[in-house]
């Protein structure tokens, strides 16, 4: 780590306070996303699901069938994390897995009737959220491009730190 220089150096506090807790941008992070979970509980008890089962949903109302592969990639998660996700949809008659008929290694995830009526139902969530921000929808927009951004600073960020640990 010594020798290597940052962009975006912090240098509007003294050393000392960047391990302050209040200045971590991964604990405000953090926070906010804890916090956006406890409105989505609320929120998405009247649909039965939960956060990552509404992900996941979602990518499946906006790309319809997917292998879990392209449905994991969708969601930056692994089939160990996906698979019990699938498996409690498919229980609620909401998904339903099969073998892919081209390729038997891979599973196809497809939308049920019931699945595909939800998203009816679901219209409702984002309005919801937006109201629970306080956010105007330009803020919103604004927020998601600069999460968005550093997402991207972050994944090359990790890729460069491990071909350099190599």
């Amino acid at each position: 780590m010594a020798g290597k220089s940052y962009p975006g150096t912090m240098t509007t506090t003294p050393t000392a306070d960047w391990l302050r807790l209040d200045q971590q941008i991964c604990f405000s992070l953090n926070a906010a996303s804890r916090a956006f979970g406890g409105v989505y509980r609320v929120i998405l008890k009247d649909l039965g699901l939960t956060y990552p089962q509404y992900l996941v949903m979602l990518v499946l109302w906006e790309h319809g069938d997917l292998p879990v592969k392209k449905l994991g990639e969708h969601l930056r998660l692994d089939s160990g994390t996906l698979s019990p996700l699938l498996k409690r949809l498919e229980g609620a008659g909401l998904v339903r897995r099969e073998r892919s008929t081209h390729d038997e290694r891979s599973v196809e995830v497809h939308l049920t009737e019931d699945g595909a009526a939800l998203r009816e139902r679901a219209l409702q969530v984002p309005r919801r959220i937006a109201a629970a921000t306080g956010f105007d929808i330009d803020e919103i927009h604004e927020l998601r491009t600069r999460l968005d951004q550093l997402t991207t600073a972050l994944d090359a960020a990790a890729r460069a730190e491990a071909s350099g640990a190599s």
